[in-house]
């Protein structure tokens, strides 16, 4: 890990949608490009700890709060009537326009959770822009990711998921999340405010196994709550927006020749370890690390994707 360091450049792109993406640049302005995708979707770039795992004197490393979220406007707090509008190939596009803002041909594309299923939903769409990946606590939000997560999950903490269950207010056939995005995309301001504490509260819970976590809510403050829980329902009720089921994993062969290194907690309950093994397996270029003791993001996980993030540099 490295000194926290400050971005040296930040601005914002406008992009035909109407929203402004923010994006930061820090470490060396002549370093190799390296792309941080956040999770969430929803989580944005925060305070900038991310900064952390790269090395700032052989980096140029470029950050971006995904629409709707962070210092990118408007965000889906105040207006959930754009959220038909937020798509992952509306993300992947911001990637690009970020991309040729800050004047890069081809970058080493990293990201966590939701992150990584953005940066490898990216590296499908523009393989020639990718030069390698790294990706930590790796999901590729398929329907059996979002099930385990917002329905099966449940028989391991029976007496959250059914305060869970009753706090969505799911109609006849309705799936526990798309209530949940019913809610927070259009509901009154005070229902789409208990629906996000709610949410907040299942998350908290799910992942109170890992040996890392710190007990109280995932996110102390309210708008906060509401822009994550808001987005996450949003991709998750849609399938991520990917085309059918296991999307990814279907196309991952595409990324055959595209160095990679995949990095999971073994305790990770909220996303286990059979999504990065699955795609270990179809990918022939890539690498598996499987932390022993972690969850969904620990230290060990952490300093092990700064390290892969260094070899790819040296590669």
């Amino acid at each position: 890990m490295f000194p926290v360091i400050e971005p040296f450049a930040h601005g914002w792109v406008e992009n035909p949608d109407g929203d402004s993406i923010y994006w930061e640049t820090s470490g060396n302005p002549d370093g190799i490009p390296v792309l941080w995708l956040h999770g969430g979707p929803g989580s944005g770039l925060a305070t900038g700890g991310y900064r952390t795992r790269y090395d700032p004197e052989r980096f140029l490393l470029v950050g971006i709060d995904q629409r709707g979220c962070g210092r990118s406007t408007p965000s889906v707090a105040d207006a959930p009537e754009r959220l038909a509008r937020n798509t992952t190939g509306g993300l992947i596009a911001d990637i690009e326009l970020v991309r040729e803002r800050v004047g890069v041909d081809r970058w080493i594309v990293t990201g966590a959770s939701w992150g990584s299923t953005l940066a490898l939903a990216y590296a499908l769409e523009h393989p020639g822009r990718v030069r390698s990946i790294v990706l930590g606590a790796v999901t590729t939000t398929g329907r059996d990711e979002v099930t385990w997560l917002t329905e099966t999950m449940g028989r391991l903490f029976p007496e959250a998921w059914e305060a869970f269950e009753a706090a969505s207010g799911r109609r006849p056939g309705e799936r526990v999340v798309e209530a949940y995005a019913r809610i927070l995309a259009s509901g009154t301001p005070e229902e789409r405010m208990r629906a996000a504490d709610a949410w907040d509260a299942w998350e908290s819970t799910h992942v109170s196994l890992d040996p890392n976590v710190v007990p109280g809510p995932m996110r102390e403050d309210p708008v906060q709550r509401l822009v994550s829980g808001t987005l996450v329902t949003h991709y998750w009720a849609n399938d991520a927006f990917l085309p059918g089921d296991r999307a990814i994993l279907k196309r991952v062969s595409e990324l055959a020749a595209i160095p990679a290194v995949l990095i999971h907690g073994r305790h990770d309950v909220s996303g286990p370890v059979v999504t990065p093994w699955l795609l270990h397996r179809e990918w022939p270029a890539s690498r598996l690390i499987v932390i022993e003791g972690e969850g969904h993001w620990g230290p060990q996980v952490s300093e092990t994707v700064s390290r892969a993030i260094t070899e790819m540099g040296d590669a």
